[in-house]
C-alpha cells in the first residue's frame, strides 16, 4: 500500500474535523477524495503531508510513519495544495530550478518535468504572465521535481476553463500510470473522468469507498414514471425487485429496483395490465453525483 490510514482522529478545539477514519490506496491508483465543504478533506490531506499532527491513529505513506518519519514522508510526497503558492515574479524555469536545488534533484530533472507537464511553450515567461491552467501546471511540475511515489492534489482544477480542465485531467491520468494519486475535488465529472476509485467523507467520517467500475454496475436503479392520475404506492410495490416507491409530486413516481435488469418494460406492462395510462417512463442512472448527494445531504 502507498497510503494506509488507520483510525485517524483530529480535533480543533471542540470540533472533531476527522473522526476515526481508515482507508488505503494502492500504488498506481488514482483515488478521488470527496466530501462537502467542512467534511475534513483538506485536514486529512494536511495530516498525510505532515502539516498537521493527528490526535490518535496512524498513517503510513510509502512505508513511512507520518508522525515518526515526517522527513522521509515529505521526500515521498508531491503536494499541490488548493491555493497553489507560486512566486509570480520568477520565471518558470527559474522557479523550478529553485525547487530542484531544494530537493537536490538531478540537473536534467527540470527539463524532464517541463516536458511532462506541457510547459515548454511557456517556460521562458514569468509565472505572473501565465494563465490559471499553466500556473497549475507549474505547481504540478514543482510537486513532481523530486520524483515522488505519491501525489496529493487538493482541488487541482479550481478555476480552470473547460479546455484547461481537459488538459489537466489528461496530465493527471498520464502521471497516474506510475504514481499513486489522492485527488480532492468538488467536480464529479472530473472524478469520473480521471479516478479509479472514490472515497467520500462526511462530517469527518468515511461514508463510501467504491471503485467507479462497481458504481457504474450498481444493481440499484431508479425508474421515473408519470401516470394520468394518482396511484397508490402499495399497488406499484407489487412489481418484482421493488425496493421503494415514492411520489415525487403530482402523478410522478420514483420506483427503486434492486436489479441490473432494465425494469422499464416491466413497469410499462404492469401499467397496461392494471389499466394505468403512462405519460412518461424513464430510467435515472445511479451516478457518482446521486451517490454523493444521497450520502452527504
Amino acid at each position: 500500500m502507498s497510503i494506509t490510514v488507520t483510525n485517524i482522529t483530529k480535533t480543533f478545539g471542540a470540533q472533531k474535523a476527522i473522526n476515526n477514519i481508515s482507508f488505503s490506496v494502492d500504488k498506481g491508483e488514482i483515488v478521488g477524495f470527496l466530501g462537502p465543504n467542512g467534511a475534513g478533506k483538506s485536514t486529512m490531506m494536511r495530516l498525510l503531508t505532515t502539516y498537521y499532527t493527528a490526535d490518535s491513529g496512524k498513517a503510513i505513506v510509502n512505508g513511512f510513519d507520518v508522525q515518526k518519519d515526517n522527513k522521509a514522508v515529505k521526500k515521498s510526497i508531491g503536494y499541490l495544495p488548493e491555493h497553489n503558492p507560486l512566486y509570480l515574479e520568477m520565471y518558470v524555469r527559474e522557479y523550478l530550478n529553485f525547487h530542484a536545488n531544494l530537493h537536490h534533484a538531478p540537473k536534467d530533472r527540470v527539463r524532464n518535468v517541463v516536458e511532462l507537464t506541457g510547459l515548454v511553450p511557456e517556460a521562458h515567461k514569468k509565472i505572473g504572465q501565465l494563465s490559471k491552467g499553466y500556473r497549475q501546471r507549474v505547481g504540478l511540475a514543482a510537486a513532481l521535481l523530486h520524483d515522488p511515489e505519491v501525489l496529493i492534489l487538493d482541488e487541482p482544477t479550481t478555476g480552470l476553463d473547460p479546455n484547461q480542465l481537459i488538459e489537466i485531467r489528461k496530465l493527471i491520468r498520464e502521471i497516474g500510470k506510475e504514481k499513486t494519486i489522492l485527488l480532492s475535488t468538488h467536480i464529479m465529472k472530473e472524478v469520473e473522468a480521471v479516478c479509479d476509485r472514490v472515497i467520500i467523507i462526511n462530517k469527518g467520517e468515511v461514508v463510501a469507498d467504491k471503485k467507479l467500475v462497481e458504481l457504474r454496475k450498481a444493481e440499484e436503479q431508479v425508474i421515473e414514471v408519470e401516470f394520468d392520475y394518482r396511484v397508490e404506492e402499495v399497488l406499484l410495490q407489487q412489481l418484482p425487485h421493488v425496493k421503494t416507491v415514492k411520489n415525487t409530486g403530482g402523478f410522478v413516481y420514483d420506483i427503486v429496483f434492486n436489479t441490473e435488469i432494465d425494469m422499464r418494460p416491466a413497469v410499462f406492462d404492469f401499467a397496461h395490465d392494471n389499466e394505468l395510462k403512462t405519460l412518461q417512463l424513464s430510467r435515472k442512472n445511479k451516478n457518482l453525483e446521486s451517490l454523493f448527494t444521497e450520502l452527504t445531504s
